[in-house]
C-alpha cells in the first residue's frame, strides 16, 4: 500500500516508519515544516511542506494513498507552549489536510487523538460512546478536531476515522521529550530524592511499542464498523503503583511519599470495540514499560537533570550572562593566541635569516581574516603593546616613544588590519545578502510553481469543456436561449430548471425581492430548495447577506445547514431583484469556478426576464382593468396556465380560488380584496363572468387562512382546482 505519513519528527513517527517499511509498504512522508531541518527514519519520498501550503493538493494527487495518518495530538510540530495560538493552527491545519484529501477522495484519512478530550473522574471504563468534553485549550482544539473529522466524514461521505491513544508514553531521549508520566515522575524523583504520588490517580498507561502495532492493525484492514476507536491497555494503574516501580528502579534510598490532597481521579479508556473487531492484544504491560523507560533515564541522567546547574548559583550566573561569556569567547582566543606570536618575535628579531619577518603583522592579518574589524583593531592594540615592551628592552620608553619608525610601524599595522578585516566584514555581508536573495529567489521559484500548477488545472478544465462542451459558453448559451421560447409568465419558472441542469443540482430555488427587507419564493426545483419558506428576511440571514450586498457569490465554506451552499443576487441598476440558491452541490464543486458560472447564467436569465418585463409593460393597459389592478380575463388565463404547468412540474405550488358574489361590481370588490392580498398574488376575470384569485407559494391549508379573511370582509369564496371556462 501507499501510505502517507503527516506529522513531526519524533519516537512514535520514527517508530511507524519502521514498521510500515518492514512490512513492504511505500511510505511518504509530509513533515508540516518548511526548511526540512529535522531527521526521520528513510521514507521512500519525503515533502517538506508546512501545512498552510497551497501545493497539499498536488501531494496527495501525486501520492494517491491508500491510508493517510495524521499524528494529530502527538505531532511534534505543535509545541502547546503559547496554547491559545497554538489551538487555532492547530485546527486550521487538520482543515487545510482534510481539504486536500476531499479533494482527492481516495483511501482512508486517520487521525491520532488523545484521552485529553476527557476530563473529570470516571467510575467505569470510558467507551466511545461517551461524549467527549475537554478541559483547556488543548483539550477543546482535540475535541473540535474530532468533530472537525466526523463533519467531513458525514458530509463528504469520506472514510475517516478518529483512533484516541490512552496516556501514550515511551522512552524520551532528552528532557524536552518529557511528555509522558512515566519520564516527568522518573526525572522529579532523580532531581527531588524523593517522588509524590497519589493512590486515587488512576490511568491506563499504553507503551509506544503497543500503539505502533494496534495503528498497522487498523491500517492493515479495509473494513471498519465504527468511525472511531480506543487504543488502550485498559489495565489500570494508580500513581502509586508507578511511583513504586520507579523507586525501586532507582534506588539509592528514594522515598516515595503519598499525597491525597485530591479526590477519586480515574481515566481509563474502554478498549472493547477495537479488541473485538481487530483482535489486537498489548506485549508490554504497564511494569514492562515503566522499568524500561527507567533504565534509560538512569542510563543517560546528563541528558535529564541537566537543568538542575540552574537552582545553584554558578548556573543561575551562567544562565544570565552566558552571552556575555560567548562575547569574550574570540577576545580570550586573541589574548592567548598573542603569547606564542610574542615569543616567536622576541626569539627572531636578532636571527640573521627571520629578522625581517614581521610576526604580529602576521598576527594582525590572521585574526582580521577570521573575525574582521573588531578583532582586527584589538589584536593590533595587543601587538602594538608587545611591540613597546619588546623595544624597552634596549631603549628607554621616551626614546621609543620620540622614534618616528615607530608611528610608522604602527600605522601600516593599523592600516592593513582594518583594510582586510574590513574586506572580510564585507565579503561576509555579501555573501549573507546573496544567501537571503537565494533564500527569496527559492521562494519565489516555488510560488511559481504553484502558480504554473494551478494554470495547468485550469488548462485542463478549460480543454475538458471544450472537449465535452458541458460548461463551455455556447452550450451556456444555447439552454439559456430556450427562456425565449416560453411565454413572460413562464419564464421564472424554467429558469430553475436551467439552473438544476447547468449547475447539476437537484435543488435551486429563486426567490424575488419585494422591498428592502423581505423576498418570496416564486419557484423551486424540491423540498431541499423550499427549506428557508415562503417568506425569507434576507438582512438578517449575516454572512449571506454581506456578499450579496457586495455583489459577491456566496459560498457556504463553513457547511452551515441554515443557508443554501451557494447563492447570488441579481440587481437592477443599483435595486436587488431576484437571490438566486443552490443547495445540493458536492464540496469538491464549491470553487471560484463554479461561482463564476452561476454569475454567467443568473446574467443571462436576466435578460430573458428583462425582455419579459419589457414586453408585459408594453401590454399593461391591454392587462388590466382600467383603473384596477385586476387582470382582464386573456392575461389572467394565461398566468393561470402558467403556474399550473409549474405546479405539475413541481416547480412550485399555488392555489386557486373563486370569488363566489352576486355583485358586478368588481372594481369595488377588487378594492377590498386586494387588501387582503399579499404582492405576490394575483386578482383577475375569466370568459364565465366570475372573479378568481391567484395565491403564489401556498399550499392548500394554506389558503384557508385567506378564505377566512375574505369571509370577515364580508366576501365569500371556494378553492377550484382548475378553471371552469
Amino acid at each position: 500500500m501507499n501510505i502517507l505519513l503527516i506529522g513531526g519528527t519524533g519516537s512514535l513517527m520514527n517508530q511507524m516508519i519502521i514498521k510500515l517499511r518492514k512490512e513492504g509498504h511505500r511510505v511518504y512522508l509530509l513533515t508540516g515544516e518548511q526548511f526540512g531541518t529535522s531527521s526521520y527514519a528513510k521514507v521512500f519520498e519525503r515533502y517538506d511542506f508546512s501545512y498552510d501550503n497551497s501545493s497539499l493538493n498536488e501531494i496527495f494527487e501525486s501520492v494517491s494513498p491508500d491510508v493517510t495518518l495524521f499524528l494529530g495530538a502527538y505531532d511534534s510540530n505543535f509545541s502547546w507552549q503559547e496554547k491559545e495560538r497554538d489551538s487555532v493552527q492547530y485546527i486550521s491545519s487538520l482543515m487545510n489536510l482534510l481539504t486536500a484529501y476531499a479533494s482527492v477522495r481516495q483511501g482512508r484519512f486517520v487521525y491520532l487523538s488523545s484521552e485529553e478530550v476527557y476530563r473529570g473522574n470516571y467510575e467505569e471504563d470510558i467507551t466511545e460512546d461517551v461524549t467527549a468534553c475537554g478541559e483547556g485549550f488543548r483539550g477543546m482544539a482535540l475535541v473540535q478536531a474530532e468533530y472537525l473529522c466526523n463533519n467531513f466524514r458525514e458530509i463528504q461521505e469520506l472514510d475517516i476515522v478518529v483512533l484516541r491513544l490512552d496516556h501514550l508514553y515511551g522512552i524520551p531521549k532528552d528532557r524536552s521529550q518529557l511528555d509522558g508520566l512515566c519520564g516527568s515522575m522518573c526525572v522529579k524523583a532523580l532531581e527531588q530524592g524523593y517522588l509524590l504520588a497519589n493512590p486515587n490517580i488512576t490511568h491506563s498507561l499504553l507503551y509506544e511499542s503497543d500503539a505502533v502495532e494496534f495503528i498497522y492493525q487498523f491500517m492493515n484492514n479495509r473494513e471498519t464498523g465504527y468511525s472511531l476507536y480506543h487504543i488502550s491497555s485498559s489495565t489500570p494503574v494508580t500513581e502509586l503503583q508507578i511511583g513504586k516501580i520507579l523507586c525501586r528502579m532507582i534506588g539509592n534510598n528514594t522515598e516515595l511519599v503519598e499525597a491525597n490532597e485530591l479526590g477519586e481521579y480515574r481515566k481509563v479508556l474502554s478498549n472493547q470495540r477495537f479488541i473485538s473487531e481487530f483482535g489486537a492484544a498489548v506485549c508490554h504491560p504497564p511494569e514492562d514499560g515503566i522499568q524500561r523507560v527507567a533504565s534509560y533515564i538512569l542510563k543517560h541522567k546528563e541528558a535529564f537533570i541537566q537543568e538542575e546547574e540552574k537552582k545553584r548559583f554558578g548556573g543561575r550566573l551562567i544562565h544570565r550572562f552566558g552571552w556575555f561569556f560567548k562575547a569574550c569567547v574570540p577576545f580570550i582566543e586573541n589574548m592567548a593566541c598573542f603569547i606564542p606570536f610574542f615569543m616567536l618575535n622576541n626569539r627572531t628579531v636578532d636571527s640573521r635569516y627571520f629578522s625581517r619577518l614581521d610576526f604580529y603583522l602576521l598576527y594582525v592579518l590572521l585574526f582580521a581574516v577570521v573575525y574582521g574589524q573588531h578583532q582586527a583593531i584589538f589584536s593590533a592594540v595587543l601587538a602594538v603593546c608587545g611591540y613597546l615592551f619588546r623595544q624597552m628592552y634596549t631603549r628607554s620608553g621616551f626614546e621609543v616613544m620620540l622614534d618616528y619608525t615607530t608611528y610608522v610601524w604602527m600605522a601600516q599595522l593599523f592600516i592593513l588590519g582594518l583594510v582586510v578585516g574590513y574586506m572580510r566584514d564585507q565579503i561576509r555581508a555579501i555573501r549573507t545578502e546573496g544567501a537571503e536573495v537565494q533564500k527569496n529567489l527559492g521562494r519565489q521559484l516555488r510560488d511559481i510553481k504553484d502558480i504554473n500548477s494551478s494554470n495547468v488545472r485550469v488548462k485542463d478544465v478549460l480543454e475538458r469543456q471544450v472537449i465535452d462542451q458541458k460548461d463551455s459558453i455556447g452550450k451556456l448559451y444555447s439552454i439559456t436561449s430556450t427562456l425565449d421560447q416560453y411565454t413572460p409568465e413562464e419564464v421564472l419558472f424554467y429558469a430553475v430548471e436551467i439552473l438544476s441542469k447547468i449547475l447539476r443540482s437537484p435543488d435551486v430555488a429563486i426567490y424575488t425581492v419585494y422591498n428592502s427587507d423581505y423576498a418570496r419564493l416564486f419557484s423551486s426545483s424540491s423540498d431541499v430548495a423550499r427549506k428557508l419558506g415562503n417568506s425569507i428576511r434576507y438582512p438578517e440571514m449575516g454572512e449571506l447577506y454581506e456578499c450579496l450586498k457586495e455583489r459577491k457569490v456566496y459560498i457556504n465554506r463553513q457547511m452551515d445547514e441554515r443557508y443554501p451552499l451557494m447563492a447570488n443576487a441579481i440587481y437592477d441598476k443599483e435595486e436587488m431583484n431576484m437571490i438566486v440558491m443552490v443547495w445540493g452541490i458536492p464540496w469538491e464543486r464549491m470553487t471560484l469556478g463554479q461561482a463564476n458560472l452561476l454569475v454567467v447564467i443568473s446574467y443571462l436569465i436576466q435578460n430573458a426576464m428583462l425582455r419579459a418585463s419589457r414586453y408585459m409593460a408594453a401590454l399593461e393597459e391591454q392587462r388590466y382593468v382600467e383603473d384596477t389592478q385586476i387582470l382582464e380575463p386573456e392575461a389572467f388565463s394565461a398566468l393561470v396556465t402558467a403556474y399550473q404547468k409549474a405546479k405539475r412540474k413541481n416547480l412550485t405550488v399555488c392555489t386557486l380560488l373563486q370569488i363566489q358574489t352576486e355583485s358586478e361590481d368588481y372594481e369595488q370588490i377588487g378594492k377590498v380584496l386586494m387588501k387582503n392580498l399579499r404582492q405576490t398574488d394575483y386578482l383577475g376575470t375569466m370568459r364565465d363572468g366570475k372573479m378568481y384569485v391567484l395565491l403564489a407559494n401556498t399550499l392548500r391549508n394554506e389558503a384557508d387562512i385567506v378564505i377566512s379573511r375574505f369571509a370577515g370582509a364580508g366576501i365569500q369564496s371556494r378553492i377550484v382546482e382548475r378553471i371552469e371556462e
